[in-house]
C-alpha cells in the first residue's frame, strides 16, 4: 500500500530524512517512532505530497507520489501535526466542506457524515465555531476530516496531542476499527502508545531508520541483555555475592528479603548461563531456589538501548 524508496530531504544544510526505505502493507498499521526532531513529519508531509523529497519517491497503492500527486492525494486521509482548522467556520460547516471538496454528495455524503460524527466523537460540537473548541476537540475535528472521504491509506501525525486520557483510549480503538479495512500510519514519540496500536514499528533519528520489525521482535533483536528474577532460600548476603560472582552476570541487586527468603533481581547475557551456575552453587550450599525466571525487555529497554549506541 506504502512504499517509500530512497527519501531524503534536506532544509538548507540540514539533512531531515537520509536515504529512508520502507513498505506498509494492507490493512497494517505502522507506527514511526522517535525523539522530537527525528524526521518524523517530514516523513509523513512527503508521504501525501504536502512537500517534494529532494530525492528518492514514493508510491501509495501504487501511483507514484511525484509523477500523480492528485491520484495519490485521493486515497490518502492525512492529520497535520497542527490539524487544518478554518477558525471562523462551524464543525458541521467545516466537515461538509472537506466532503463536498472531496468530490461527495448525495446519500453516501450523509451516511459517511453519520459515521464520521460518531467515529471522531465530534457530535457535542457539530453545531459549534471551531474558534470555540479546546485543543483536544479540535484534534477529534481535524481527524474527522482525514477519514470523511472513506481513505484506503490514513496518515496521522501524532493524533492523540491534546487529548485527555479517555480520548486518547478512543483514538487508540478508531485506529485499531480503521485497520480491518484501512492501511494505517501514525507518528508519536510516546512509547507506551506506539506498542498498544502498531502492528510493526518504524524508529527513526536523525533522518535515518534505526530499526524496525513488530514490537515483538524488536525486543529480540535490538535487547542483548535478559533481566531475571531468582528467589532462593539462603542467607541474604551469601546469595546476592553468589549471584553477582556468576560469569554473564551484568548486575544483580536485592530486590526483598524476608526471613530465609531472598529475591534477587538483575540482568545477564545469557539465562542458561545463570541457571547453570544457579544449579551448582545451590547443590553446594544446600539452598533452595523457589524461582527463576526471565523477565522481558520493555519498549523503553530496546528504545534506550538502541540511542545509547547512538554517537
Amino acid at each position: 500500500m506504502i512504499s517509500a524508496k530512497n527519501l531524503s530531504m534536506d532544509y538548507g544544510p540540514t539533512r531531515a530524512l537520509d536515504d529512508v526505505s520502507f513498505d506498509v502493507r494492507e490493512k497494517e498499521v505502522v507506527g514511526l517512532l522517535g525523539p522530537n526532531g527525528a524526521g518524523k513529519t517530514t516523513l509523513m508531509r512527503i508521504l501525501t505530497t504536502f512537500i517534494y523529497p529532494c530525492a528518492g519517491t514514493a508510491t501509495i497503492c501504487g501511483i507514484d507520489i511525484i509523477r500523480e500527486p492528485l491520484r495519490a492525494r485521493r486515497l490518502i486521509g492525512y492529520l497535520p501535526e497542527t490539524p487544518p482548522l478554518y477558525p471562523e467556520m462551524r464543525v458541521d460547516e467545516y466537515i461538509r466542506f472537506v466532503g463536498q471538496a472531496r468530490g461527495l454528495k448525495g446519500p453516501a455524503f450523509r451516511q459517511r457524515l453519520e459515521w464520521v460524527i460518531e467515529a471522531a466523537q465530534i457530535a457535542g460540537v457539530w453545531k459549534h465555531a471551531i474558534t470555540e473548541l479546546s485543543l483536544g476537540y479540535r484534534q477529534r475535528v481535524g481527524l474527522a476530516q482525514a477519514l470523511v472521504h472513506d481513505p484506503a491509506v490514513v496518515i496521522l501525525d501524532e493524533p492523540t496531542s491534546g487529548l485527555d486520557p479517555m480520548q486518547i483510549v478512543g483514538v487508540r480503538q478508531l485506529i485499531r476499527d480503521l485497520a480491518q479495512t484501512k492501511t494505517v500510519v501514525f507518528s508519536t514519540h510516546i512509547l507506551q502508545e506506539a506498542s498498544a496500536v502498531s502492528d510493526r514499528l518504524v524508529i527513526i533519528d536523525r533522518g535515518k531508520i534505526i530499526a524496525t520489525g513488530t514490537p515483538q521482535e524488536l525486543k529480540h533483536q535490538e535487547t542483548k541483555e535478559t533481566g531475571f528474577t531468582i528467589t532462593l532460600q539462603a542467607p541474604r548476603d551469601e546469595a546476592w555475592a553468589a549471584v553477582k560472582s556468576i560469569p554473564g552476570v551484568l548486575d544483580a541487586r536485592i530486590a526483598s528479603a524476608q526471613g530465609t527468603e531472598v529475591r534477587l533481581t538483575g540482568t545477564a547475557k545469557s539465562l542458561d548461563e545463570v541457571a547453570v551456575f544457579v544449579n551448582q552453587f545451590v547443590r553446594q550450599k544446600n539452598w533452595a531456589v523457589k524461582e527463576l525466571s526471565v523477565r522481558e525487555p520493555s519498549l523503553e529497554d530496546v528504545f534506550l538501548g538502541l540511542f545509547k549506541r547512538k554517537p
